[in-house]
């Protein structure tokens, strides 16, 4: 006799997740304009560069250019189109700015939850040179360290990276801490489990909510580093087509009139990293 598999979904599973996503959004305006603006960046790094001009290609003779229909956000002082540089730019900034959050995310609550778990002179040496980092300002550990290694993105990565691990290791060692003296611990233990599987299998993944969402905050403040630092000359160089970087060429336009090429790029840096602020704040209040 043969038996007939359903292999339908449930038709309501879809919908119902679609509409308490759309519930949520509705309820939180801020995390429905982040999402909108982090979409938005998204397409226009994917498919901008393909339907602008060369961002590196210049034009002497449309130096200094307004915005206008040729040239939506007016050409630089060595006649390049400010907009598809700013296209450009996106696409490295949001990158850079992810790896970043990812990087100092997953080491930092690595880190963190070997403090956390381990404890003792473990937790006291991991915890002194955590204080020796948060004694340097954020920006200025990343200038250093961008200064000592040299200019390059991979170095700005992890120079970057490095400024952001303490946050992640407080907060991940703080919630191991916690995870640590819970029931299922205890029960992996008596199971046999040796104490790096219980740390990294179970407590782990237990401590890890909090610093999911401080990666979203940081992904916003490693996009204003990177542009901070290209804009003082340090990190990304010119002619590559980084916010910083244009910010600062375009510097000195404002001077004589010629405000475009500052603003754009820069309003671009303020959205972006607002987007990521709203939604971190957001999930910060409550998950979705």
């Amino acid at each position: 006799m043969s038996q007939s598999v359903s292999w339908e979904l449930p038709s309501s599973a879809e919908p119902g997740r679609l509409a308490r996503w759309s519930a949520e959004l509705r309820k939180r305006p801020l995390l429905a304009v982040g999402v909108a603006l982090l979409f938005a960046y998204l397409v226009l790094a994917v498919v901008g560069p393909a339907v602008t001009v060369d961002p590196l290609r210049t034009d002497p003779a449309n130096q200094l250019l307004p915005p206008s229909a040729a040239h939506p956000f007016g050409t630089d002082e060595f006649g390049r189109d400010v907009f598809a540089r700013a296209v450009a730019a996106a696409r490295l900034d949001l990158w850079i700015g992810l790896v970043i959050a990812v990087v100092s995310m997953v080491v930092g609550s690595v880190i963190g939850v070997v403090a956390g778990y381990w404890g003792g002179r473990v937790d006291e040496v991991i915890m002194r040179l955590t204080d020796v980092l948060l004694a340097f300002p954020g920006f200025v550990l990343a200038l250093i360290l961008v200064a000592a290694m040299g200019d390059s993105v991979p170095n700005v990565i992890v120079a970057v990276s490095v400024s952001f691990l303490p946050h992640f290791i407080r907060l991940t060692r703080a919630e191991a801490l916690q995870q640590r003296e819970m029931e299922y611990v205890d029960g992996a233990r008596l199971a046999g489990n040796p104490p790096w599987r219980v740390a990294f299998r179970h407590v782990m993944p237990n401590s890890l909510g909090p610093a999911a969402v401080q990666a979203t905050l940081v992904a916003g403040w490693a996009i204003l580093t990177v542009a901070g630092l290209a804009f003082l000359g340090v990190g990304i160089r010119p002619p590559t087509p980084e916010w910083g970087v244009m910010v600062a060429e375009g510097a000195n336009d404002v001077i004589t009139g010629e405000w475009w090429t500052a603003l754009f790029p820069g309003g671009m840096i303020v959205l972006a990293v607002m987007a990521f602020h709203f939604v971190g704040d957001e999930l910060g209040g409550g998950r979705v």
